[in-house]
């Protein structure tokens, strides 16, 4: 469910792009551009949690990606395991929950192997949680999501006539997990990219020109300090969502 308002966003969803032409700019190959990406997660991350915020979901990987070159994709594996070898002690001490959305069962078996070692040393954390979006996106979110539904009802698990947003919404990758509050996307597009669509119904939408790679604290922090400024009305007036309408 999407928070109230609130100075500090309950979840953060971050679209990470801007790795090639960050990398384009200086000359470089486009992995070198993803690598770099790469420390700007720990960055993100480490700021995530000491500013005492409980979720953040990163758009790592889409379903669309697979369509880049193959060496690229190829190379995108690889730093993805990378990272989770090497970060997997630091969640486990920082007490960070890793969980996944999305499609994770195409991915390569080492990089399956190392997702799931990660979620397993990590799940009995609650405080905070980190959420990798892999192979994900929004229309394959919702066809599973239908699928599995429509299986419950044919089994009578669930009850046609009663359906509501809330019941379906279980059968998402995200079941259990609030909404975003806000969405950032980097590099200076301005869409969505078939990302958390049904779950940023209501989420505070940010689209910051800074490539991913050059994105520092004091971005995410900027990105807050805006955040805290929207009023959030979920449909109603001004008026209602006043402190004195809330009590």
């Amino acid at each position: 469910m999407s928070g109230s308002n609130a100075a500090v966003p309950t979840h953060i969803a971050i679209i990470m792009d801007g790795n090639g032409r960050w990398a384009k700019k200086r000359g470089l190959p486009r992995i070198e551009g993803h690598r770099r990406g790469v420390e700007t997660v720990r960055t993100v991350l480490e700021a995530t949690r000491e500013l005492g915020i409980p979720y953040l979901t990163l758009y790592a990987f889409s379903a669309e990606n697979w369509h880049r070159p193959a060496d690229e994709v190829g190379a995108l594996m690889g730093l993805l395991e990378f990272f989770l070898k090497r970060e997997t002690a630091s969640l486990v001490k920082n007490r960070i929950r890793l969980l996944t959305i999305g499609r994770t069962e195409d991915l390569p078996p080492a990089v399956r192997g190392q997702l799931e070692e990660a979620k397993a040393q990590t799940a009995a954390f609650t405080e905070h949680t980190l959420i990798l979006a892999l192979n994900y996106g929004s229309r394959t979110e919702l066809v599973d999501a239908a699928r599995a539904y429509a299986t419950a009802v044919a089994a009578g698990k669930e009850k046609l006539n009663d359906s509501s947003w809330e019941t379906f919404s279980r059968y998402l990758y995200t079941a259990g997990i609030p909404d975003p509050d806000l969405l950032i996307r980097t590099s200076g597009e301005v869409r969505l990219s078939n990302f958390l669509m049904m779950q940023c119904a209501y989420a505070e939408l940010i689209f910051s020109p800074v490539l991913w790679p050059d994105f520092g604290r004091a971005d995410l922090q900027a990105a807050i300090e805006d955040f805290s400024r929207r009023e959030r009305r979920f449909g109603r007036t001004s008026e209602q969502r006043s402190p004195a309408a809330i009590r």
